[in-house]
């Protein structure tokens, strides 16, 4: 399970992982997941005014100085920015941000750097889903 990155980071972080695994269990893992924060919109320019909304950050809300806590005290292996911090860690860095057909295209890329599994995040929960489910999974399998 990984919280995001991009496709390279992902492609070298399964095979790491798969090659580690076959040197002490003789075999890839079946699975491998990522947290990836999807918003799909009719048009590219909706999902980014949609993203810009829900990361816009003020500095004097009480939620930001767990965000200093949070990167002071941890040993990621990336820097995390307020923004993706702001919809949790690392969510948005697989950009799947857009209208259904990108966003499809983007998912199936990840799937091709060997990840099989999205723990998907969105907000407001049901809505999003919904939108999900209807406009984006149809177009998953399809190439």
């Amino acid at each position: 399970m990984t919280h995001g990155g991009t496709v390279d980071e992902l492609r070298k972080k399964v095979a790491d992982v798969n090659a580690r695994r076959e040197r002490l269990q003789g075999a890839a893992f079946d699975s491998i997941g990522m947290s990836a924060y999807v918003i799909i919109r009719d048009s590219e320019a909706e999902a980014r005014a949609e993203l810009e909304r829900i990361t816009t950050i003020n500095p004097d809300s009480p939620g930001y100085a767990s965000f200093e806590e949070f990167t002071k005290h941890s040993n990621l292996d990336v820097e995390v920015s307020a923004r993706e911090y702001s919809v949790g860690t690392r969510a948005l860095r697989p950009e799947l941000v857009g209208t259904p057909e990108q966003v499809a295209e983007k998912i199936r890329a990840y799937e091709e750097a060997g990840v099989n599994l999205l723990l998907i995040q969105a907000s407001p929960l049901h809505e999003e889903l919904e939108r999900i489910a209807t406009d984006l999974f149809p177009l998953v399998g399809k190439n």
